[in-house]
Parts: C-alpha cells; sequence; structure tokens
C-alpha cells in the first residue's frame, strides 16, 4: 500500500540571530539567559500570513513571555540542518498549560536552545490564537504548526480507561511519519505532561543501532496487564511476542528514526492493530498497547533517567508517587494526575512543586484598580 499524504497547513517563524551567548548551567541551576530586545519586530514575510480563525470560541490562557534563550559560542551554526534537533508535541486548550512549561523546560536547560525545532501537531488548523500564543510566549521560537486530520483515526479508537486516552490527538504521534517533511529524519516525541532538567541534545544524540525507536524501558513491569484476558487466551493474538522479549515502554517519549518507520511502513501496522482492537477489545489502555505490539523486544533502549514517569499517579485515581530510584533528567506526570489541576486545588503532590518554576500561566492578580 502507498505511504499516504496527509494534508497539513504550516508556519514557521525563524529564530533572530543574536551574538549574545547563552550561558547552561545544567540540571537544577539556573541558566543564564539575554532579555528580548525592545524594538523586535517579527519579519515582514511573517507579519503578512494570517489564518482564520477557527478557534475564536476557545478561550485560550495567557502566558507570561519567556525569556530569549541563545546559543553559546561552542554551538554550531543553527541555520545548519545537520545539527538541528527536531521536537514533535501536541497542542491542544486541555493540555497547553502543560505544553508551555516543557517548552520552556527544554530551552532553559539547553546548551545550544536556538539549534531546537518544534513541531506542534493540533487538531485545529492554525489559528490566530493558537498562534499568538506562541508566539507571545516564545518570540524567538523555531517552530511549525501542523495540522492533524482527526478523520485518520475517529473509526479506529475504541473507548479505554480514562477520557483523555481516547482523544484523537493522542493518535497523532502514529502519524508523525506523514505529518513531518520527508526532510525531517529524526523526531523526539514528548507529552505535555512533563518537564526537562537536562540538555536535550544528550538525548538526541543516542544511538539507536538498527532500531526505528528508542524509548526507555521497563522489563519488570507485569506485562500482562496491558491486554485483557481475551488477548492471552487466544494464540492468534499472544503469539505476536513469541520469541520476543517484551518490556513495558512509555510512549510519551521516543526518540524515532523517521526513515527506518517510513521505510518499514509502521504507521499502517499500528493502524491495523487498532483495527483488531475495535473488533475483539484487546486492550484498554488507549494509544500505548498498539506501539507494545508492534516495537516490544525491538525497542533501542535509552537511560531511564530519560523517562521518570508515572508522577500523575495511575489512570484511575491519579495518587502522589515518589521517583524512582536513580538520576533523573525527565519528569513525567503520566497518570490522571497532572500537577497544573493539583497546584490549582490547592492540593499538590510534593513532586509537583519541581514543576511549577516552569509554568508560565499569567495568573490574574489577587486585587484589582476597580
Amino acid at each position: 500500500m502507498a505511504q499516504q499524504q496527509h494534508n497539513c497547513e504550516i508556519i514557521y517563524f525563524p529564530i533572530s540571530s543574536s551574538s549574545s551567548p547563552h550561558d547552561h548551567t545544567p540540571l537544577h541551576h539556573h541558566a543564564t539567559t539575554t532579555s528580548a530586545p525592545p524594538n523586535h519586530h517579527p519579519p515582514p514575510f511573517l507579519s503578512a500570513v494570517t489564518f482564520p480563525a477557527f478557534l475564536s470560541a476557545v478561550n485560550l490562557p495567557e502566558f507570561r513571555e519567556a525569556p530569549a534563550f541563545r546559543n553559546g559560542n561552542q554551538c554550531p551554526n543553527p541555520t545548519s540542518s545537520s545539527s538541528t534537533i527536531h521536537i514533535a508535541m501536541t497542542l491542544d486548550s486541555t493540555y497547553l498549560r502543560g505544553s508551555i512549561a516543557a517548552i520552556f523546560s527544554i530551552l532553559h536547560h539547553s546548551t545550544c536552545p536556538q539549534n531546537t525545532v518544534f513541531h506542534f501537531l493540533s487538531t485545529h488548523r492554525p489559528s490566530a490564537h493558537l498562534r499568538r500564543t506562541i508566539l507571545t510566549t516564545f518570540p524567538y521560537l523555531s517552530f511549525h504548526l501542523h495540522h492533524f486530520d482527526t478523520n485518520l483515526v475517529k473509526n479506529k479508537i475504541s473507548s479505554s480507561l480514562r477520557r483523555a486516552l481516547d482523544q484523537p490527538l493522542n493518535y497523532a504521534r502514529i502519524y508523525l511519519a506523514d505529518l513531518l517533511p520527508a526532510s525531517v529524519h529524526r523526531i523526539i516525541y514528548f507529552d505535555s505532561d512533563l518537564i526537562l532538567v537536562d540538555d536535550i541534545a544528550n538525548l538526541w544524540s543516542i544511538n539507536l543501532n538498527s532500531h526505528v525507536l528508542g524509548a526507555p524501558k521497563y522489563c519488570h513491569a507485569n506485562f500482562t496487564t496491558y491486554f485483557t484476558s481475551k488477548f492471552w487466551a487466544s494464540p492468534l493474538f499472544s503469539n505476536v511476542f513469541q520469541n520476543r522479549n517484551p518490556c513495558y515502554f512509555n510512549t510519551g517519549v521516543m526518540v524515532i528514526d523517521l526513515v527506518k518507520w517510513r521505510q518499514g511502513k509502521y504507521t499502517e501496522k499500528l493502524e491495523n492493530w487498532m483495527r483488531i482492537q475495535k473488533r475483539y477489545r484487546i486492550y484498554e489502555l488507549g494509544s500505548l498497547p498498539p506501539f507494545l505490539l508492534v516495537f516490544d523486544g525491538n525497542v533501542e533502549g535509552v537511560e531511564h533517567r530519560w523517562n521518570q514517569h508515572g508522577l500523575g499517579g495511575d489512570n484511575r485515581d491519579g495518587l502522589c508517587r515518589d521517583l524512582h530510584p536513580g538520576p533523573v533528567s525527565l519528569l513525567h506526570w503520566s497518570g490522571k494526575g497532572k500537577p497544573w489541576l493539583r497546584l490549582d486545588s490547592g492540593k499538590p503532590c510534593p513532586l509537583d512543586g519541581l514543576w511549577k518554576p516552569y509554568d508560565l500561566l499569567n495568573h490574574a492578580p489577587l486585587f484589582s484598580d476597580n
């Protein structure tokens, strides 16, 4: 079957050039940044680009402007494609606050922030509202907006344990190879409920060897819980793991070789399991199980420090969790509990305090002049 071509509309905001250095101190120390030039204006060609306000009914939150992070002197030229780090994330009104915090944390801890390009996936066509939010919060960010057509998955999604897992945008990661241009050979996919406390270049540079996908693997996990009893009772299904060493991996942090993905037609393989699920009900965890079925036993292991996941608790109660033992480069609030919601409720978990410094939400003042 020929590779499908999916339409996407893109806007691109190039990074402003500057000779100001970005002094990076890794992990728990704050980087020194330069402030935005007061008279900076977008390039003329960008100012002329407008989009219909498809999200006019959506009242997006307001965010403070982030500092302008600059490359250090040792960084390669950001205009060189070979030095570019590509990151994909989804954008929607529900998780926008988390996405903004994640972007801020990535830039904050990057030695060469101007070499990073973001690819944002949205179910809404590029709108003045979403575009304005990104541009006003990160005026120097290099990014593309890609439209994800929900018709691709609306008849393939089955209900799961949480409604959030059933949202079409949760399945957009399956279509990265189709949505992104062929010139993008490698991508890091991030969920919106995480923050980095390490240099993104350290994750980008991992060797995938012969594998299509790299992620932290957890081979001690009880793998049987990710599929229904019907799945394990049928050799037609369960034999897919025969002669494989299946290990759980979380799809919220993945390094993907898009060239190998396209060559292996992995989008079609994932879609096939979604169709089987629709008919036989063999799992209950949204978009994760198809990835386990297609890739498990064939994933390049990444250090566990790159996905300290589960900080949002389980998918039912969202109770507080502790960090896993070992070093930390990325904190991930997968599960029901999200740090911004718990902080707003006045009942945060202890680890939610690590997310709070990256929250750029422009909170309303306690008192008004009126």
